[in-house]
């Protein structure tokens, strides 16, 4: 088992787990990778199915934080690399220099709240299941400009699981007809605050990029735009879900990103939905599950059985897992078998 958590301390064993299910005496590791250890939990754990160690492995990820707060998060304030920061004051600069160089608006990011939250609002799993408009999100107080409280995901309690094995056991089990396939796994690593590094531009995440560009080759995918008939991204700030489409190379430039939401691309019957599910914006940031339910998410729209809005006759479907920010960066890619 694999098990992803961020919360208590860290070095705590893979006993986060085992101990509330009676696993014992099975092997169990904790990952830790930033918001990525969900996805990274994961993508270890298909790595012990593919080489024949293991013929079923668990992996689930979990956070209890609302009865702590932000100050659950195992960070350190005192070091001084976050005197005076936060996470929406740092995503807040990508932002703002995104509006600075390629003329984003404060309604650019507004629209990715709004569709985020009309698609939540028909998942029965979602911690946030109202719309909201273009207003409301515009009109919302104001974290770290231009993040306002309706562009910022929130820290919120969770878990998630799934089970990783082979093909040839998958015919076996009561889904034998519509087990999904791993195609691809991809991690990508940067320094632990890339932005601090001379030359970073702000622009985009590189690390998605670089882990895009792994998945993209291993599942044999040439052109995203066209392959990839949905997405589950980490939009933990909406400017962040608008960067991602274009790290992901789901739009030619990604400065019209904004473009591709605005136009309706992203919705349920896009071109290309992005966080059918309504992402992080309605679910909360459960840290250590989030990467697990994006699993989860993308795993039922391939089966035809979302909880939530359908993408119709989805083949291939992407998730995304961010950490850092911009520090990691995780991709997965499932399809349907047949």
């Amino acid at each position: 088992m694999w098990v992803s958590a961020y919360y208590d301390f860290t070095g705590q064993s893979g006993g986060t787990a085992t101990e509330p299910l009676a696993l014992f005496g099975k092997p169990a590791t904790r990952v830790e990778n930033f918001c990525a250890s969900g996805m990274d939990a994961f993508r270890n754990a298909c790595f012990a199915v593919a080489s024949g160690v293991y013929d079923i492995v668990l992996v689930c990820g979990v956070e209890k934080l609302l009865d702590q707060g932000s100050r659950g998060l195992p960070i350190q304030p005192q070091h001084p690399s976050f005197i005076g920061a936060s996470a929406p004051g740092i995503f807040a600069l990508a932002a703002s220099r995104a509006f600075y160089e390629w003329g984003w608006t404060k309604e650019d990011l507004a629209r990715v709240a709004v569709k985020n939250h009309r698609n939540g609002a028909a998942h029965p799993k979602a911690h946030f299941r109202r719309p909201v408009t273009l207003e409301d999100v515009l009109n919302a107080p104001m974290i770290a400009w231009p993040l306002g409280r309706l562009d910022c995901c929130a820290v919120s309690d969770g878990a998630a699981a799934v089970i990783v094995t082979r093909p040839e056991i998958a015919k076996t089990t009561r889904h034998k007809d519509d087990y999904i396939l791993v195609k691809a796994n991809a991690l990508a690593v940067e320094s632990i605050q890339p932005y601090y590094r001379s030359g970073y531009n702000w622009l985009g995440f590189p690390a998605t990029r670089a882990a895009a560009k792994m998945a993209y080759e291993e599942a044999g995918i040439r052109d995203p735009q066209e392959e990839i008939d949905f997405a589950e991204v980490h939009d933990c700030f909406t400017s962040t879900e608008l960067f991602n489409i274009g790290d992901l190379g789901l739009v030619d430039d990604p400065k019209d990103a904004p473009r591709f939401v605005a136009d309706g691309l992203a919705d349920i019957e896009g071109k290309v939905p992005i966080n059918p599910s309504g992402g992080l914006k309605c679910f909360g940031h459960p840290i250590g599950a989030t990467g697990c339910r994006m699993i989860y998410e993308v795993t039922k729209q391939l089966q035809g059985r979302a909880d939530g809005l359908q993408v119709r006759n989805p083949r291939v479907g992407l998730a995304h897992n961010l950490g850092g920010p911009g520090a990691v960066a995780s991709v997965t890619i499932l399809a349907r078998r047949d």
